[in-house]
């Protein structure tokens, strides 16, 4: 089989392969997920991060970018981060990323017209670009499980908005899955595991179990926790005897 970049290539035939499309996450950042209320928050850090970390598995190419990090939204997750910790994001002030030169520059860059969506909020940072991008050629995918929105209709009507305009609906696990395609891939069938048991939730304990239990694999081994010593920055700082002192002094 023909290899590429050491991997060996998946079958296309109007499907994603880690050689023809590009992933943009956008604007995961502290305030829009305090606004998020449609799904459940802590799902969408989880599959945002299984599909950042896919994305690194299959050599996938990424662009990163932020709105208003300064002034509003506030840096992007350091989850996230901490699969890019040499990329910077393209820092924006464009609710829609596709107004932004930059942004559109970094997709055309990666030279791929099939691009994945993801970010929050579903309703303007995924539909505004989406529809754009599609009417500019580009074949749009909407990881959907990475996107939130202020509350389930408005996520729905984003969603029914980008599909109707062309855009096809994907989940991370999907989107993983149809990477890598045929589970005798042994190149990267390892490191898909290992985002499965980390953050799939029942598959990941249902993949534990039949390592262990039936082919006698030896358990996980997960980091060793260590409670974190106390930082500088995130003491608190009592202000009552100050308050009692100056009483004193008086």
């Amino acid at each position: 089989m023909s290899q590429n970049n050491g991997r060996s290539k998946r079958s296309e035939k109007g499907l994603l392969t880690p050689d023809n499309c590009a992933v943009a996450f956008i604007d995961h950042q502290p305030q829009m997920l305090f606004g998020t209320s449609n799904f459940d928050r802590q799902s969408i850090i989880n599959n945002t991060v299984a599909l950042a970390k896919a994305t690194r598995i299959f050599e996938v190419p990424v662009v990163l970018t932020t709105v208003e990090t300064k002034s509003f939204s506030g840096n992007m997750w350091p989850q996230l981060k901490a699969v890019f910790p040499e990329r910077n994001p393209i820092e924006r002030s464009s609710m829609n990323s596709w107004d932004d030169k930059n942004f559109v520059a970094a997709i055309e860059k990666t030279g791929k017209k099939k691009v994945i969506l993801t970010g929050l909020w579903t309703e303007t940072c995924i539909a505004l670009p989406a529809v754009q991008m599609i009417h500019d050629g580009y074949e749009i995918y909407v990881a959907e499980d990475c996107c939130g929105d202020v509350s389930q209709l408005a996520h729905d009507n984003a969603m029914r908005r980008v599909i109707q305009a062309g855009a096809k609906p994907v989940t991370a696990l999907s989107t993983m899955l149809e990477w890598q395609r045929d589970w005798a891939q042994r190149d990267t069938y390892g490191a898909v595991m290992d985002v499965v048991k980390i953050h799939l939730g029942a598959y990941g304990i249902g993949v534990e179990y039949a390592y262990t239990m039936v082919h006698g694999a030896p358990p996980t081994v997960f980091p060793e926790y260590e409670v974190p010593q106390p930082a500088v920055a995130h003491r608190v700082v009592n202000t009552e005897p100050i308050r009692i002192r100056r009483r004193k002094k008086e």
